[in-house]
């Protein structure tokens, strides 16, 4: 089924593209690749009238708010202290005028900020969604969205995770039950934009 969008309608969130996140090792799909493409998608969807958020992740100054529950697997992104820019935004997403930014303090973008808010105040009802990692911050973020009820376009070659197989598992048992998956070439043509040409 040819994706439809009504672009005044639809948000693309970008989720952890910034400098720590990119530098790490991901599959299926370089980072560098995942960066260019959810770029393209944000200039075609900002010349068609939508909205670009761009989600960043990292605990607070004194670092007191990050989460620290005991686990059987200690994450294995940031073992030790974070390089002063690990929270700044990859420049090639902005921001840019209009853009919203929004700073997490755990995986999911919805719990404790105001993206719901700043959503439903736009009209959004549509959510493309990018970044890293498909199986940890894209899916929370995800699960949230669909729980409030939005519609879901999840962009498969615009995110990528630490292995094939969490990118594969994800799209496979969460994504597809609770949105549509689509590729980066789909989602430019809905918004009538010719990809490669942006």
């Amino acid at each position: 089924m040819d994706l439809e969008l009504t672009p005044a309608r639809t948000a693309l969130v970008v989720i952890d593209l910034q400098q720590g996140t990119v530098a790490m090792p991901t599959a299926p799909h370089p980072a560098s690749d995942v960066v260019t493409r959810a770029a393209a998608i944000a200039d075609a969807l900002r010349e068609a009238g939508g909205t670009v958020v761009l989600v960043r992740v990292t605990p607070s100054t004194d670092g007191r708010d990050a989460l620290r529950p005991r686990t059987d697997m200690p994450a294995p992104w940031h073992p030790g202290p974070r390089p002063p820019d690990w929270a700044e935004l990859v420049p090639e997403l902005g921001p840019e005028p209009g853009d919203l930014v929004i700073t997490k303090r755990q995986w999911g973008a919805f719990y404790g900020t105001e993206l719901d808010l700043q959503l439903r105040r736009r009209g959004v009802d549509t959510i493309l969604l990018t970044g890293i990692s498909t199986n940890v911050g894209v899916e929370s973020t995800a699960r949230d969205a669909y729980e409030r009820g939005y519609e879901q376009v999840f962009v498969e070659d615009a995110m990528t995770a630490r292995s094939p197989e969490d990118h594969a598992q994800t799209l496979r048992t969460v994504f597809a039950r609770i949105g549509r998956v689509r590729s980066t070439a789909e989602v430019l043509a809905a918004l009538g934009a010719v990809p490669g040409q942006e």
